[in-house]
């Protein structure tokens, strides 16, 4: 399994975005950091302040930081409010055409392993993973 590019950069943007402690911090500024698309990243921004991880605070000295204490971002739920689906085999997917659906096992076992992957996000917060502001200041303060 593989997390969506969308997911993956959810997760970068609330990382820098923790790192960066109370100062706002521009999607420009964190797309230099990365060597991410912005517009990608203006879009991540745009989920993750609708999901009420972030707040967007307008005008010429405005930014992003977090919404809520890190510790209060399950990463579970980030996960889940940015990945489209979690149809890992057709048969766990609406529509499913597959054949052997009605006998096969896999779904099963395929349902809790995902259940189990989900449950290890769901033990961990952005606090939990985050870098300490001296660990990232190369990319905090860029040159």
């Amino acid at each position: 399994m593989r997390l969506t590019l969308f997911s993956d950069y959810s997760l970068r943007m609330l990382m820098y975005t923790h790192a960066a402690g109370d100062r706002l911090v521009t999607i420009e500024e964190m797309a230099d950091a990365y060597g991410i698309s912005r517009a990608h990243l203006m879009k991540v921004a745009a989920t993750l302040t609708r999901a009420g991880y972030l707040v967007a605070v307008r005008g010429r000295s405005g930014g992003l930081r977090l919404a809520k204490p890190a510790e209060e971002i399950v990463l579970g739920d980030v996960v889940r409010a940015t990945e489209p689906d979690f149809a890992l085999v057709e048969c766990l997917a609406t529509g499913n055409q597959c054949v052997i659906t009605k006998c096969c096992k896999l779904q099963g076992v395929l349902r809790d392993a995902l259940q189990q992957f989900l449950s290890v996000l769901d033990s961990h917060t952005l606090a939990s993973i985050a870098l300490r502001p001296r660990d990232f200041r190369s990319i905090l303060e860029p040159a």
